[in-house]
């Protein structure tokens, strides 16, 4: 039977004592340590017809919460993460032993913080102006004029589209800069439309509270975005 994959950490005699959730599936697969050396897997049998659903999403992040709790750093796999067998896994942990560990040392004590910005559209447009007095000079003129022609329309749509989009950019920016002092380490996120920004970054457990005032202090000062943080999550973005 396939093997299911939570995660990677430190073997320890506290994950063997400890009673594990339930992983994924219907009924869920109990899930059950694959000790090989230094390092222990958490795994379970992969269910045949494994799916995205609500419930065993949210088995695979307890899994990997609990494990955490017990010992500490955990290098997390991303859901559906299924493995040929019990001994694939294994050999996998013997093979890249070294690099796991290197990993855990990274991680150890940190969590993740993913962090999402977008524009408030009446208020980058609002900023946009503001900042441009050419641009907002040419908005004022056609106001006067009843709106000016269609071609001077157009013309000033396409300048304000193009100045949003600096003003992305340059937002885009700002964010990383406000928010990386407080972290370890950055990585971007999945690009998807909407967003400004979509990054994730690495913070030690003792100056998470100085990355969540700085990602505060940051919106504070910056009304044309709005932020959305999400974390602590496993370090999801810091393990190859």
């Amino acid at each position: 039977m396939s093997t299911y994959v939570y995660g990677i950490t430190r073997n320890s005699p506290d994950l063997e004592r400890a009673a594990r959730p339930d992983g994924v599936g219907d009924p869920p697969r109990p899930v059950r340590v694959l000790s090989q050396g230094r390092l222990a897997a958490l795994v379970s049998d992969a269910p045949e017809d494994l799916r995205p659903k609500r419930r065993d999403l949210l088995a695979h992040q307890h899994v990997l919460t609990e494990a955490a709790g017990r010992t500490g750093t955990v290098l997390p796999l991303r859901f559906g993460g299924v493995s040929f067998d019990d001994e694939a896994v294994a050999a996998v942990l013997a093979e890249r032993e070294e690099h796991y560990l290197e990993r855990l040392d990274a991680v150890d004590g940190k969590a993740e913080y993913n962090v999402k910005a977008e524009h408030d559209e009446e208020a980058v447009l609002h900023r946009v102006l503001a900042d441009d007095p050419d641009l907002r000079a040419m908005g004022a003129a056609q106001q006067a004029a009843g709106g000016g022609s269609q071609e001077e329309k157009l013309r000033l749509g396409e300048l304000i589209v193009a100045a949003v989009r600096r003003r992305e950019e340059l937002d885009r920016d700002q964010v990383h800069r406000a928010l990386a002092d407080a972290a370890t380490a950055s990585a971007p996120g999945p690009e998807s439309s909407g967003w400004v920004a979509n990054l994730s970054y690495l913070v030690d457990r003792e100056r998470a509270e100085e990355f969540l005032s700085a990602a505060a202090e940051f919106q504070r000062v910056n009304p044309q975005l709005r932020l959305q943080v999400n974390g602590p999550l496993p370090p999801y973005s810091f393990v190859e």
